[in-house]
């Protein structure tokens, strides 16, 4: 390999033109020579006897440059990278410019990090969010609890939202009874929305021995055979239950949970609703810090890093699906999307992380901010004993400058951070029920994970 121009362009783009020569380039020939002779028929030869000579004189010299040029080229472009110190961004724009029997020679066109500045990153008029849990909203974390206590209770009455009508019903379209559109003794919670839009309202009403007719129109994007289809329910109800809601007190706590007292209950479910409130106010502080970084961004960032970014992007959550066990493509059907609507998600995030990365590096550059290799190291070893690994093992599925570049941005945010602007706190709820947790208390700087050391990591287990 040898490198015969280095060129600066435009767009943050570097042009390298690479040469093979002549033995690298003969032993690529020989390899795919070698792994397509036995589909070569010569006549007077044996299937896949027939010398390589015999073949380039049949069929031409070039028969294997194609494939030998595929082949050879991924090697020498890195032997090139190693060289030049080049960090591409994103995938290479390739071009072979010339080939014979003495090798070859190609361009390569390569995107690399443009130039970044952030001014005035200090001070940003982000606000942060106080967070208060009050009385009605210990009140909606204890409904659920009350629910699973509750026992449905058969009344002699007609049916209203929230009670449970026990039915038989059957589908008819033009007449006929479709797929799918039976059941008997069914336990329908009316207002669930559970079935098709329409039944349950018609239930309503209803009360045990009553029969009726419902006229029914399916969604138009419900399953292609009753899509937009009229059709008629006939359903009949057996009983009707109500729920009979406990009574909420010392007892109930006890049955329910690990406290004594309803009181104590009430008081540990405020705190943990606090708890995960903080949180989420710490994570959307931070998301709007580096929304208002971006904005100060000076940078003009190249089109294919976003789109080189986005595939990534695209490619680990297609794995991450298929994982689980089910197509990639029969998820998107399930979800209603396309290949490229996913696309063009990917792309919206993807452009935003491109963006903050440029930015949180520029701020790391301007302060001077720096990770050491002790910190590399401890951060190694949370990987190791989060995933009960061997620090080793950890070592040679990361990429470890890649973890050093993460909490270097990590401190850059953390400096952005705890500059902002100081400003009064807006109110994560306003009402005026009694406060019934402790006072917000004073937020920390949530850390910025690595995903794709964090995915690397749990992918080798």
């Amino acid at each position: 390999m040898n490198i015969k121009s280095n060129e600066k362009k435009e767009n943050s783009a570097i042009e390298l033109v690479i040469e093979v020569g002549a033995a690298e380039f003969q032993a690529a020939i020989d390899k795919v020579y070698n792994r397509q002779k036995m589909k070569i028929n010569i006549p007077g030869f044996r299937k896949g006897k027939a010398p390589r000579k015999m073949v380039e004189k049949m069929y031409g010299a070039e028969i294997f440059y194609e494939d030998a040029i595929s082949l050879a080229y991924p090697s020498a472009y890195e032997d090139a990278l190693k060289e030049t110190g080049i960090k591409p961004v994103a995938y290479p724009q390739l071009e072979v410019l010339d080939v014979n029997a003495d090798g070859f020679t190609f361009k390569a066109t390569i995107t690399i990090k443009p130039e970044a500045t952030v001014k005035e990153y200090k001070g940003l008029p982000v606000t942060k969010t106080e967070v208060k849990v009050t009385a009605a909203d210990v009140k909606a974390e204890l409904k659920p609890y009350i629910d699973r206590a509750s026992r449905l209770v058969s009344v002699e009455r007609k049916a209203k939202k929230g009670d449970t009508a026990v039915i038989d019903f059957e589908g008819f379209k033009d007449g006929e009874p479709f797929q799918g559109g039976k059941g008997e003794n069914y336990s329908l919670e009316l207002g669930s929305g559970s079935f098709v839009p329409g039944f349950e309202e018609q239930v309503i009403g209803m009360k045990a021995g009553d029969e009726k007719d419902l006229d029914i129109t399916f969604p138009e994007n419900y399953t292609p055979e009753l899509a937009g289809a009229a059709v008629v329910f006939k359903v009949k109800v057996h009983e009707v239950k109500e729920k009979q809601e406990p009574e909420v007190d010392d007892e109930f706590a006890k049955d329910v949970s690990e406290f004594d007292t309803l009181d104590e209950f009430k008081k540990d479910l405020g705190e943990k609703l606090k708890i995960r409130r903080q949180e989420q106010a710490d994570r959307d502080f931070e998301a709007a810090v580096i929304d208002a970084l971006i904005e100060k961004l000076e940078c003009d960032v190249p089109e294919v890093m976003v789109d080189y970014r986005a595939e990534k992007m695209l490619e680990d959550y297609a794995n991450r699906i298929q994982s689980q066990g089910i197509g990639f493509e029969d998820y998107l059907r399930m979800m209603g999307m396309t290949i490229d609507d996913l696309r063009a998600q990917s792309k919206t995030t993807a452009e935003r992380n491109v963006r903050s990365d440029l930015a949180l590096e520029a701020v790391a550059a301007a302060e001077g901010i720096e990770t050491a290799d002790s910190e590399v190291d401890a951060e190694i070893a949370k990987l190791a004993e989060q995933y009960k690994m061997e620090e080793d093992k950890v070592r040679a599925i990361v990429n470890v400058e890649d973890i050093r570049s993460d909490l270097t941005m990590r401190k850059a945010l953390d400096l952005v951070k705890g500059a902002v602007k100081k400003s009064a706190k807006r109110s994560a709820k306003k009402t005026d029920d009694a406060d019934a947790g402790q006072d917000g208390a004073e937020e920390k700087p949530a850390k910025k994970k690595s995903a794709s050391k964090a995915k690397a990591v749990e992918e080798e287990k």
